[in-house]
């Protein structure tokens, strides 16, 4: 779900690891806004996902070239490997050139690459990073078993990585799983839907970055202490990052999130600033005429839809969404207050001014 953050529109990634190097090298990786201001720092963090990249086109490699070819789809496709990123930067806090580290981050990207595939499918995607879905190129039941195999394939490394790792795995599996369940399902009689959809976000998207942070720190060899706070921040940054996507998709005026700006009001997606809008009681016109728009779905309707922007633009609604994005931000931040003053702290710190800046 953080793709369209750290995937712009377009962008290939089937770059040689020079080529990535020399986009990455100038102290800000991407679309990110993650300042890395120490060059020893980032030549450790560049040399690993460099190896990342290595390794994960050689894990997806199967006997069966139809295999290769699918598994290879998204691998290829573009992404600047946020997962992987976070395992880097995690292991700073201990020893990054322990080998296992790199294979942790390989563990964790498959992992999120699989339930990209299974993701278009349930969705029903065409495209997928710039590029036909996997689904759309080969059917749904290639995308569900290509898919598979690469949660399996994740599933094998981590048994190379020891008991605590496939555990781990495991349970961050179950937690993507039941946060897709959740969704699919809706808020249940009662529950609250904002309290719902942040559930979801922090089940779907932070546990897997919060596995990520977790998985550097462990296999570094870095404190007990500080790998609990590096999986803290995973989760809490992941669910911001997600959060501040909401609010992109309104309130650009660009492809600045990766996607036409409205994309989530004329597909009837409820994210936060909806959820916020819904579940409001202001009086005012513009409030009342907002819910009755957004209370109809999906806004197919090009004028409807055009309206309902404008409206949530200038809501309450919004403001109180990003109100509710920089607090995870602080948050974030505050789980790192148990970490070394670092320039790796600074540089996770980064992300944390980011997602605050970007959401106005």
């Amino acid at each position: 779900m953080v793709d369209s953050v750290v995937n712009p529109a377009g962008e290939r990634s089937g770059a040689t690891g020079s080529a990535r190097r020399g986009r990455m090298s100038m102290g800000q990786f991407g679309a990110l806004g993650l300042h890395l201001a120490d060059a020893r720092v980032e030549a450790s963090v560049l040399g690993l996902l460099e190896s990342v990249e290595a390794e994960l086109r050689a894990t997806v490699t199967s006997a069966d070239p139809l295999v290769t070819e699918a598994a290879r789809h998204l691998v290829e496709a573009g992404g600047k490997r946020f997962r992987p990123l976070l395992v880097a930067l995690g292991a700073q806090f201990g020893d990054p050139s322990d080998p296992r580290v790199v294979s942790a981050a390989v563990v964790m990207e498959l992992t999120h690459l699989a339930t990209l595939y299974h993701d278009d499918v349930m969705d029903e995607a065409a495209v997928r990073r710039g590029a036909p879905s996997a689904n759309s190129r080969w059917t749904n039941s290639v995308a569900i078993l290509v898919g598979d195999y690469l949660f399996a394939r994740a599933a094998d490394l981590s048994a190379d990585l020891g008991p605590e790792a496939v555990r781990l795995q495991a349970r961050t599996f179950a937690r993507l799983v039941h946060g897709q369940i959740a969704e699919t399902v809706g808020p249940r009689d009662g529950q609250d839907p904002v309290t719902h959809y942040l559930s979801v976000i922090a089940e779907k998207t932070g546990s897997l970055i919060a596995t990520s942070a977790r998985f550097g720190g462990l296999f570094a060899g870095a404190s007990a202490a500080h790998t609990e706070a590096l999986a803290g921040y995973g989760e809490t940054i992941g669910v911001a990052f997600q959060l501040s996507d909401d609010l992109l998709d309104i309130a650009s005026e660009s492809v600045q999130s990766g996607k036409t700006p409205g994309t989530d009001l004329r597909e009837g997606v409820p994210t936060l600033p909806v959820l916020y809008a819904l579940a409001a009681d202001d009086s005012d016109a513009a409030s009342v005429r907002l819910r009755e728009i957004l209370a109809t779905g999906p806004l197919v309707d090009d004028a409807l839809h055009a309206e309902a922007l404008g409206l949530l633009r200038e809501s309450p609604a919004l403001k109180r969404a990003r109100e509710t994005v920089r607090s995870y931000a602080e948050e974030a931040r505050e789980q790192l207050a148990l970490l070394p003053e670092t320039p790796s702290r600074r540089a996770l710190e980064s992300l944390c001014d980011y997602i605050a800046d970007r959401t106005g």
